[in-house]
């Protein structure tokens, strides 16, 4: 039996150090910190009598490049996000494949019970979902509607909703931050927060892939059974996306916090969802793109 795949690797490097006054560098041999990058299949199998099979049977659904670790949310917030999947029961059980299979913890496998309703040719009639393929925002956005995304309710003086207080929500990144522990080691990995209105967070998730990260995120809460996240609010590394947007969405969160920048149609989706999407979000202040009432005024001091 393999043994599970570790978050970080160690390789041997040559580091060059340049100083002012030296007509030539210091080079050092020393030992460095990686983190992970390897591929983890998603296979979901249907008991027998769903579909038109008279026995159970497996499709591979996805591949995706990931830091090992969390495999199982992963798995279950990919399907969950993507809409193939869609209640907690309905996931009877998750497991590596085991027999002889030469990358037995690099394939992950959903196991479903009875009247799951999957379909997988979902992914198929939305693979144009990606920001690579060159399909309209427009076709993009009518996508998602089509999986049944809630559009969130305009917040009211009776019925605000979600409502973050601004001092608080230029904090979150700190917040974000201080919870990488595989990124303070390595440098090299992004991450995913969820954090209440008060800013205290909830859990958080470290992947190569900021989509990932969301994925497993997600997926933890998705398996505990805490989804849709109405009172949650999102957090990313890095910029925002279409994807991370379509991904919030699914699991019913409002409210969208980055570190960076995002995309155009990362705005006309949270625009378009009436999402709360904000950018360049740290100590001293933020951009609002979207959603602008969530977010109270600072309270005076």
């Amino acid at each position: 039996m393999l043994l599970p795949r570790r978050e970080t690797v160690r390789t041997r490097v040559h580091r060059f150090r340049l100083e002012e006054e030296a007509e030539e560098p210091v080079i050092q041999v020393v030992d460095d910190v990686l983190a992970t990058e390897e591929p983890m299949e998603i296979r979901v199998t249907v008991p027998p009598g769903d579909q038109t099979h008279s026995a159970a049977h497996t499709h591979s659904v996805a591949v995706t490049m990931r830091t090992p670790g969390h495999d199982f949310e992963l798995a279950a917030g990919f399907l969950f996000t993507e809409g193939l999947v869609t209640r907690r029961r309905s996931i009877s059980r998750i497991t590596y494949c085991s027999g002889d299979e030469p990358q037995e913890y690099n394939l992950v496998e959903v196991r479903l019970r009875g009247g799951a309703g999957f379909d997988p040719t979902a992914l198929q009639r939305n693979f144009y979902m990606t920001s690579s393929c060159g399909i309209c925002g427009k076709a993009s956005l009518e996508a998602v509607e089509n999986l049944g995304c809630v559009v969130f309710p305009e917040a009211t003086p009776g019925n605000p909703g979600l409502q973050v207080d601004a001092r608080v929500l230029q904090g979150i990144p700190h917040g974000l931050r201080a919870a990488q522990p595989v990124f303070g080691r390595t440098g090299g990995l992004h991450a995913a927060g969820l954090f209440n209105s008060a800013g205290e967070l909830q859990s958080v998730r470290e992947d190569v892939g900021r989509h990932n990260a969301v994925d497993k995120v997600v997926g933890h809460a998705f398996l505990e059974g805490r989804t849709p996240l109405s009172n949650s609010v999102l957090a990313v590394s890095g910029r925002t996306s279409f994807e991370i947007l379509q991904k919030a969405v699914m699991a019913g969160i409002p409210i969208v916090v980055a570190v960076g920048a995002p995309s155009s149609l990362a705005v006309d989706f949270a625009r378009r969802f009436r999402m709360t999407l904000t950018g360049f979000t740290r100590d001293g202040g933020f951009n609002v793109y979207a959603g602008r009432e969530r977010i109270l005024p600072a309270a005076a001091e």
